[in-house]
């Protein structure tokens, strides 16, 4: 079995069976079962729910999880391979996998009660249910520990006020992880059901990016939760900003899968397109723009599987994902740019799929932390110093 895309580097090489099956089953997946619909989303700036359950039957939804809670222990990398296969096809549909997964299920495995682990992983895993995450704040995005939503303690209840934005899958979540400070100003995390009274989340219309995802805001208005609500190991920031990690190495795969759509849709449509009697591949700056191309994934590609693998060695960092986050993002989005280019008045059209990829990278090349905020990141990581203004 071969490595699916441009494999200059004999990628295959460097990934097992197992690997290269879960990839091809992702990609067969998101050729059949979603990319004859995603332009009708697109346009209509809807989510195809449908796909959801499916989703769960292919093992996309937390696979690297244990096989009790719905997960199938498979690799970081193999992970990262669903992630790229998935954001191929669109950015939406890659987000709506690594929230379920990364965002959702993650701190419930990590810092929920086995009673919570019970309720909800394998659900979640079967996409029977929906979860959403709710940290981004209207006035703190990047700066979580300047959150203004709130949980106080009332006997064995908790009662929760606040606001959340840009909140993927929020309108059509059954349950929302959400962080709060309480009266010591302690993070803390919660599991509520939308049904939970004051509780809602209308959807934000008139984006231009994430067009095929739901984007909505979270209103908490005096919203009781009962203590068994609470992720009880979750205290302090390190809680939510380790759910951010697992969400921004899917991020790191997910770029890799549109610039890779974008780069092998101009390949061949600088193979079929003439111009001046000859295919517009056969000039020198196309193919330099191509090389470019091919390069910079190749790198990224070299870059995931590293990272994957000392992730499934319990290795990675922090910084090394952040590293792998802010390149692949900005390499995506310069390859995805470029094939526009290449495509000229075509590639703006939604017959072909380039500007529904720009559209989208310039939101994933700002979610989950900025480009600057992974270089200040990183920056600290190499130097020790936190960088002065």
């Amino acid at each position: 079995m071969k490595y699916i895309g441009p494999d200059f580097y004999n990628i295959t090489d460097l990934l097992t069976e197992e690997e290269l099956a879960i990839q091809k089953t992702a990609h067969d997946f998101v050729k059949n079962e979603f990319m004859p619909v995603v332009q009708k989303h697109f346009r209509e700036g809807t989510f195809p729910i449908t796909i959801i359950p499916k989703l769960g039957e292919i093992g996309v939804l937390g696979p690297t999880f244990p096989g009790k809670f719905g997960g199938a222990g498979v690799s970081n990398v193999a992970y990262g391979l669903l992630m790229q296969e998935l954001e191929r096809g669109d950015s939406g549909l890659r987000s709506f996998a690594s929230v379920q997964g990364g965002l959702v299920m993650y701190p419930i495995l990590e810092y929920g009660s086995e009673e919570q682990k019970k309720q909800w992983l394998a659900k979640l895993a079967r996409g029977e249910i929906v979860g959403c995450f709710g940290l981004t704040e209207p006035e703190f995005g990047s700066n979580p520990g300047g959150m203004i939503t709130r949980a106080k303690k009332d006997g064995n209840n908790w009662v929760i006020n606040g606001s959340k934005m840009w909140i993927t899958n929020g309108s059509i979540a059954d349950i929302a992880i959400v962080w709060a400070k309480d009266e010591d100003d302690i993070i803390r995390g919660f599991i509520i059901p939308k049904d939970t009274k004051g509780f809602t989340a209308p959807e934000m219309h008139g984006k231009l990016s994430l067009r095929a995802s739901v984007t909505s805001e979270l209103v908490l208005d005096s919203v009781i939760v009962s203590e068994k609500q609470r992720l009880p190991k979750a205290e302090g920031v390190k809680a939510p900003l380790s759910c951010l990690s697992q969400a921004r190495y899917s991020i790191a795969w997910g770029a890799i899968g549109a610039a890779i759509d974008c780069y092998e849709t101009a390949l061949e449509y600088s193979k079929d397109r003439k111009q001046f009697s000859k295919p517009i591949g056969a000039y020198q700056l196309t193919q330099k723009k191509l090389v470019d191309m091919l390069e910079e994934i190749t790198k990224a590609l070299l870059l995931g599987i590293q990272l994957g693998r000392l992730k499934d060695q319990g290795k990675a960092n922090f910084a090394q994902i952040s590293l792998a986050k802010r390149n692949n993002v900005a390499i995506a989005r310069d390859v995805a740019r470029s094939a526009r280019e290449i495509l000229g008045a075509n590639g703006i059209t939604d017959d072909y799929p380039i500007m529904r990829h720009i559209m989208n990278l310039e939101s994933v090349y700002t979610y989950e932390g900025t480009h600057e905020m992974h270089t200040l990141i990183i920056g600290k990581e190499i130097t020790g110093f936190d960088a002065i203004n």
